[in-house]
Parts: structure tokens; C-alpha cells; sequence
């Protein structure tokens, strides 16, 4: 079986995990490293033994080295459109972080390089590899809980909250992120939504900033936030589906609590990133008679974001893989969310031709 060669751009803490997820699969070599903190490119490039060479500061050189093969991309967002166009126009396979750009103008002009020349992408919507999730989308698709009417999801963190006095970070700045939880959580939830149900037909939203300011750990001075802590929308599905969406990075006692609620005619299913390798399913086990079930997961669930970026490379179309058109699709939702809250309406979205 064939070994990609990986180019690595981005060396902050979560490139760790992807490096320990690549590793896992044993059929990834990370040859090449971008980063712009050269301390950061000196000790990574050391510490995977690349050659100086191969320690790239600018990430459009690691693009086009030949002796790359694909790129994985772990940055913050105010990179990710510039990184795309290099691997589109460089026709170089890649997996990026989400959310996909940082405001959907970027997108679009994305979607117009990708219709001239499409390249194999993946678009890191890890939770789709959740296995309870993934379950829960087979049942649901299979017509287990008959038609589903609604559904609800949240995406909860702490590490926001005012209680933790957490300082001002890259997270917090709208010329980096765009938006805060919005995108950071909130695509997730999305992404969630789009994978379980289909596509956006309508929603409303609201944004809202608990905390208005907070200290920079450089200056001690505080700084203005101006991207949201808190996002909570109303949706209806083109199924006709409706559910309720919130998350906030501001909710005390939840460390990454990601979860649905499905409600059908025949039955209900609950699935969360706090019990991944089980859901749970309250169906009719007689007439009248209500059972609720804590089931296992099984074993073809579970399936590896890594593993399905390999099943790509290799020159196949996984079921259920986040594409570039996920991508595009999901900053779409986001740009209605904030048109939403911004404009105090609901805000309809354009369907696939």
C-alpha cells in the first residue's frame, strides 16, 4: 500500500493530534512543515526529523514542493482561503481545518477556482467520525425513527466563561477568526445537521458577546471582543425537518459536550461526543408501551477522519466524507446566522442545482 508524503502547515497545539491520528494509520510520512514562528518550525522540524530544506515559512513553497504529495492544513482561519487557492491552483490534494474561510466572500471565490479545476479535498468536520453519530445517521436513513419532525443540538465548552478569566487570545480577534463560536463550534453543529438531516432550507439566529472585553496576557491592557461567546438559531431543514441550535463557550461544567436529539414518528435517539461508542433509543416496544435502550455501537461506525483521507488519496469517494462542497455549503449557513442576527429576520439559503 502506497505512503503519502505530507506536507504539515500550521504547528500549534492541535497539529499533535493530527500527527498522532496520521501516525495511527501508518501509510502517512509528514516529509515537509510551514509554520510562521521559526522557533516553532526549528523544534517540530527536529522533533519529526525533516530536513531544513523542508521547514518552509512561506506555505505556498511547501505547496508546490513536488515531493509533496498532500497537504494537511492546521491553522487559524484568517489562512484557510489563502491555503485552498494554493492547493487548487497547485492541484494538490489536502485536508483543512474548519470553519472553511473566514467570511463566505472567501468561499465564493473559492467555489469559482474549484469549478474551473476541481481537486480532492476534505474539510475537517471531525465529528462526523464520531461513531454515535455516525449511527445515528444509518438509523435515521434507514427509516428507523419513521419521518423525523425536529431535532435539537448543542456544542457547550467552559473554557470561556468568566469564572475561568480567560485572556485575550487569536480566538477572540474578528481579523483572525471572523467570527467566535460561531465558527469555531457552530459549524460543527452545522456540519452535524447537514450530515444527519440534508441541506438549510431557513433559519434565525442570534449572536450574542457576554463578555465585551479581556485582557492581553502581553499588556495586562483590555481589549475589545467583537466576535460572539454565544449562538443560538432556529432552522427548518429541506426535509422539513425543524431543529434548535445552541453553543457557547461560556457554559460552566461542560469540558467539549457535542450532542443531538433526533425526534421521529417512531421514536427518539440521543447521541453525544460524552458517550461516543453508545446511543440511546426510546422506541414503542408494545402498543402504548414506551422502552428506552442504551445501545452499542457497531463496529462498522467506526471509521477514522484519517482513514477516510486515505481512502480519498488513494482515488475513491468515501460515503459520509466532508468535501470541498461541504465546506462551501457550511459557510454558507454561517454567513445566514450572521445575516440573521445582524438583520433581525429570517434568512432563506440558495438549495444545489
Amino acid at each position: 500500500m502506497r505512503t503519502y508524503r505530507i506536507g504539515l502547515i500550521g504547528l500549534g497545539g492541535m497539529a499533535h493530534s493530527h500527527i498522532r491520528w496520521m501516525a495511527d494509520e501508518r501509510r502517512y510520512k509528514v516529509v515537509a512543515v510551514s509554520d510562521v514562528d521559526e522557533r516553532a518550525l526549528a523544534e517540530k522540524g527536529e522533533q519529526l526529523g525533516i530536513k531544513p530544506g523542508k521547514r518552509y515559512p512561506d506555505f505556498v513553497r511547501l505547496i508546490e514542493d513536488p515531493e509533496v504529495d498532500a497537504i494537511v492544513s492546521v491553522t487559524p482561519n484568517n489562512v484557510h482561503s489563502d491555503i485552498l487557492r494554493a492547493c487548487l491552483a497547485a492541484g494538490k490534494p489536502y485536508l483543512a481545518e474548519k470553519p472553511f474561510t473566514r467570511v463566505f466572500e472567501e468561499a465564493e471565490q473559492l467555489l469559482e477556482l474549484y469549478e474551473r479545476g476541481p481537486v480532492p479535498g476534505m474539510v475537517g468536520f471531525s465529528y462526523r467520525y464520531t461513531p454515535a453519530f455516525r449511527y445515528a445517521r444509518e438509523l435515521v436513513r434507514e427509516g428507523k425513527l419513521g419521518t423525523v419532525r425536529s431535532f435539537s443540538i448543542q456544542y457547550l465548552q467552559s473554557w470561556g466563561a468568566v469564572l475561568n478569566d480567560t485572556p485575550y487570545l487569536w480566538r477572540f480577534d474578528k481579523d483572525i477568526t471572523g467570527t467566535g463560536t460561531l465558527g469555531d463550534l457552530g459549524s460543527h453543529m452545522i456540519d452535524l445537521a447537514r450530515f444527519l438531516f440534508g441541506e438549510f432550507q431557513e433559519l434565525s439566529a442570534q449572536l450574542r458577546t457576554f463578555v465585551p472585553e479581556r485582557r492581553d496576557p502581553a499588556t495586562g491592557e483590555m481589549v475589545k471582543v467583537e466576535v460572539d461567546d454565544f449562538v443560538s438559531f432556529q432552522a427548518r431543514m429541506t426535509s422539513d425537518a425543524v431543529g434548535i441550535f445552541q453553543s457557547s463557550r461560556n457554559a460552566i461544567g461542560s469540558g467539549n459536550q457535542h450532542e443531538v436529539s433526533v425526534y421521529g414518528d417512531l421514536g427518539t435517539l440521543h447521541a453525544s461526543t460524552l458517550n461516543p461508542d453508545q446511543l440511546v433509543w426510546i422506541r414503542e416496544e408494545a402498543p402504548g408501551q414506551l422502552a428506552k435502550a442504551v445501545i452499542d455501537v457497531p463496529e462498522r461506525c467506526k471509521v477514522s477522519q484519517y482513514g477516510d483521507f486515505l481512502t480519498l488519496l488513494d482515488g475513491l469517494a468515501p460515503d459520509g466524507l466532508p468535501d470541498f462542497m461541504d465546506g462551501y455549503r457550511n459557510q454558507e449557513v454561517l454567513d445566514a446566522v450572521i445575516r440573521s442576527s445582524a438583520e433581525k429576520r429570517s434568512v432563506a439559503l440558495s438549495q444545489p442545482n
